[in-house]
């Protein structure tokens, strides 16, 4: 039987050279292929314990929160206990977005865009996981992990819906909002401490509904927000065209995303660069911790070597795996780094918020035992993730860990995605 990472890996970059990839399956095959690679080699961190059930968001049928083809959104509750019973973490789950009415209707047929498709059962790890050993700060707090199916990062509104017989439903914004009542109904409303989390689109919708999470929330709670590799560049690729700019154009457009976006924003410029983070941070109020690597995979796959950006191939392995690449690649992936570095330097400043920015060709790293906290993970000054994290939370220290420039950190999972080759 063929090895299920690799076979995982091969799916991916079938995906991937489809137009809609950069939008759906790529990142779920990806995250599924990481499990599978870490589990195997540790195959103790894991228990049938942590595997937490699906429950239905029925009261969004009255308020029409539906998932792109019109089925109920979903989440995963596990509730704490002891001295994390007061104490919330929420993770929303990542996947891209779709920016055409093709692509949403691919998306609509994957757990992306129907719970009809999810799984019934989830394993919780990472920042999820009820492991002590695993999770030291977090380990017993309700924890809950909300499934993503409307393509734009909880954003969407129905009145972009077109009317022509598509069938699609764009209620992000609604999503957001009913599952935030169903949550607050379980308890979040007496929250001491709670923490918003996403990866990847999930992380980009973290930032978008930061502060709408700490209003709901009582105000003498200790609330913050992390964004795990959810810092979206608005970069140029090898060509110069902003691929990613386009892309995001479409989302906007597509969605309506606009009217979720912060109005300072939108009122001075094109709504679509107001969907990038850089510009979100600037006009959120709760504190902020930032998790990203500076060689992000996906970002450097999909902003700075889009397929349509290299017909030739030259870089067809460095974008696949880090330690193919030449010393003019290297050159160009520092210069993304740079720009990363850029990017973040104002929010940088702001004492409230920590950030975690390792030198490793990986994307999501929360919700993974193996680089949230083990033996193994990655380290920055002998911090891993977990351990970061909990010093800015818990304000134990000051937490802005920031990477020296690849290859000098030999703690990183590279992933190398040459192998399925």
């Amino acid at each position: 039987m063929a090895n299920p990472r690799i076979r995982a890996l091969t799916w991916w970059r079938k995906w991937a050279k489809r137009d809609w990839a950069i939008a759906a399956v790529g990142f779920t095959i990806i995250l599924f292929a990481l499990t599978l690679l870490f589990d195997s080699r540790n195959p103790d961190l894991n228990s049938t314990d942590d595997l937490i059930p699906l429950t239905l968001l029925r009261r969004a049928k009255a308020t029409g929160a539906f998932c792109l083809d019109g089925s109920l959104p979903a989440y995963h509750f596990q509730k704490g206990f002891g001295s994390g019973s007061n104490n919330w973490v929420l993770h929303i789950e990542g996947g891209g977005w779709c920016n055409s009415i093709e692509s949403c209707n691919d998306r609509k047929r994957t757990a992306l865009g129907s719970s009809n498709y999810m799984d019934q059962l989830v394993e919780f790890s990472g920042i999820l996981s009820g492991h002590p050993s695993q999770n030291p700060d977090f380990y017993n707090w309700n924890k809950v992990k909300i499934r993503y199916c409307d393509g734009a990062s909880f954003a969407g509104h129905p009145e972009s819906q077109f009317k022509n017989g598509t069938k699609l439903f764009f209620r992000g914004q609604l999503i957001w909002e009913a599952i935030m009542d169903e949550v607050l109904s379980l308890g979040l409303s007496n929250a001491k401490e709670a923490l918003l989390s996403g990866c990847s689109a999930g992380g980009l919708a973290t930032l978008i509904h930061c502060d709408d999470f700490r209003d709901h929330l009582p105000k003498d709670a200790t609330v913050k927000c992390l964004a795990d590799a959810g810092f979206f560049l608005d970069e140029p690729d090898i060509l110069g065209n902003r691929t990613m700019r386009a892309f995001y154009h479409d989302v906007v457009q597509l969605q309506g995303t606009a009217k979720s976006l912060h109005k300072n924003c939108v009122g001075r410029m094109e709504p679509s660069k107001c969907f990038f983070p850089q510009e979100i941070v600037k006009n959120v109020r709760t504190p902020l911790f930032i998790v990203n690597p500076a060689y992000d995979f996906w970002q450097i796959q999909h902003i700075l070597v889009p397929d349509a950006s290299d017909p030739h191939g030259y870089w067809s392995r460095c974008r696949l795996n880090i330690q193919k690449c030449n010393s003019s690649q290297i050159e160009t992936l520092q210069g993304f780094r740079n720009s990363l570095l850029k990017a973040l330097s104002e929010l940088q400043q702001r004492k409230e918020v920590g950030m975690f920015i390792n030198s490793c060709f990986i994307h999501c790293q929360t919700l993974m035992a193996e680089t949230w906290h083990s033996p193994n993970s990655p380290r920055i000054n002998d911090k891993t993730i977990a351990e970061s994290v909990g010093d800015w939370y818990f304000n134990r220290k000051v937490s802005k860990q920031i990477d020296c420039p690849y290859p000098c950190n030999p703690t990183c999972y590279n992933m190398d995605f040459t192998r399925s080759l």
